[in-house]
């Protein structure tokens, strides 16, 4: 009997380990899944704040023929994918912007250079529906 009275006391961790470490362990994956967000996000916004994509976008909703395809009120619809390196003066880039419009989706391609002002290579929208491609730089 006076064995039981004596034994040693639990300590904080023998006690608290089996909710403290999934406990742990999804703090640590939720503090990564946040920090990626985040920087998926600011990455995104820079490229939304651009030049070039203001411009590419501004591009297609003035097109007579990408807004009889999509329609008139033209939207990014999704995530912007590519590269963009921006300089000072000097800078390229080279995305993919999913659209959509009343009519329907498509995705509008930019490739371009900077020296000072942006110059487009590049700059068509494929159309989702019919496999068009529509070259926005032809006059």
């Amino acid at each position: 009997m006076q064995d039981d009275y004596y034994q040693p006391k639990k300590s904080w961790w023998d006690k608290n380990w089996k909710w403290f470490v999934p406990t742990g362990c999804l703090s640590i994956i939720a503090i990564i899944v946040l920090f990626v967000s985040v920087i998926i996000l600011g990455v995104s916004s820079m490229m939304k704040n651009s030049d070039a994509y203001k411009e590419a976008m501004n591009a297609a909703q003035h097109n007579k023929q990408v807004t009889e395809k999509l329609g008139t009120t033209l939207e990014k619809d999704g995530m912007i994918s590519g590269s963009m390196n921006v300089s000072d003066n000097t800078g390229n880039c080279n995305i993919e912007i999913p659209i959509k419009g009343s009519k329907g989706t498509g995705i509008l391609f930019v490739v371009a250079h900077k020296k000072v002002k942006w110059k487009f290579d590049e700059l068509s929208v494929y159309i989702n529906a019919t496999d068009e491609e529509i070259d926005l730089l032809k006059k």
